[in-house]
């Protein structure tokens, strides 16, 4: 005789889940693995609790699509307790594995010596620029230990979304193109501006025609570090037919001083956008950079191509 709960013995029951199948089948969550290497955040420019808090909403969005994720920030102009240089948080973060490990060790558990690299670093950087690029290179080399650094996070489809997301947010562009309302204030022309010379203008130009495509109008990329490149780029759209331009920072934020948009934007006179912030596409970007140079699997970003 059984009862609703199960048979008369008392003896557990396994109860079969009903499985989903197909493209709407649950994926299994996915944990970072025991002892994996720390995900550390390089953060560029002057640190300040406005760049500590879009780096911490960085890292909380990596970490809700890979619980146990260990991660830390490091600033490359970092030098305190609250805005930690990257060499040290390195060096630091190198340790703590060591220490985990012989913890471990001491506890009487089985555990394997730690191997690979003890961190990977991830630039905080929508596109390339190679001055950044050497001072978080200095900074690895500096550390002393063992550590994998990652590519800068675009150009990808994810980015030219959240671009999209931002001019929207400003007003100046459709938030979707299937609606056939316009907007009074949205732009014809659209000036990418970036920082990182010549090959930072090269690879937003590939976000750029990603975001062209979404928008519908052109969009042209211009360094905010070259002199006269956002007025160039301005007067090659106006030539092309654009009247109304406006000004989209592909950029994270920290990497440059905000008063370079404004000048920028003054002179040639259109409206911007805010830069791309702890956008959610940041955080998975950040994660998935971290995810393929350990070859664990997170799923990878919709719409992702290799880098």
């Amino acid at each position: 005789m059984s009862t609703p709960t199960g048979p008369a013995s008392g003896l557990p029951v396994r109860m079969p889940r009903p499985r989903q199948s197909g493209r709407h089948r649950r994926p299994e969550p996915v944990v970072a693995p025991e002892g994996a290497a720390a995900l550390v955040l390089a953060v560029p420019g002057t640190p300040s609790s406005a760049t500590r808090s879009l780096a911490e909403e960085v890292i909380s969005i990596a970490r809700s699509e890979l619980p146990g994720l260990h991660a830390r920030i490091g600033y490359l102009d970092g030098d305190d307790d609250e805005h930690p240089a990257l060499a040290s948080v390195l060096t630091h973060t190198s340790a703590e594995r060591t220490a985990r490990y012989e913890q471990a060790v001491a506890a009487g558990r089985d555990v394997s010596a730690p191997e690979g690299p003890s961190a990977v670093v991830v630039p905080l950087l929508a596109g390339p620029d190679s001055a950044i690029v050497r001072r978080i290179r200095q900074a690895v080399m500096d550390s002393g230990t063992q550590v994998e650094l990652t590519d800068v996070l675009g150009p990808h489809p994810l980015l030219a979304e959240a671009l999209h997301v931002r001019l929207s947010e400003a007003g100046l562009a459709r938030a979707d193109r299937a609606r056939l309302f316009t907007v009074a204030t949205a732009a014809d022309g659209i000036v990418l501006a970036t920082v990182g010379g010549e090959e930072a203008v090269q690879a937003a130009g590939i976000t750029g025609m990603l975001l062209a495509a979404r928008l519908a109008v052109p969009v042209m990329a211009a360094a905010l570090d070259v002199d006269g490149s956002v007025t160039t780029i301005a007067e090659q759209l106006r030539g092309a037919g654009a009247a109304q331009l406006a000004l989209a920072p592909y950029l994270v934020g920290p990497e440059i001083d905000a008063s370079l948009l404004e000048a920028a934007a003054k002179e040639v006179g259109c409206a911007t956008a805010e830069p791309l912030g702890a956008y959610p596409a940041i955080g998975k970007l950040v994660l998935s950079l971290y995810a393929t140079a350990l070859g664990i699997t997170p799923a990878t970003p919709q719409g992702a191509p290799a880098h």
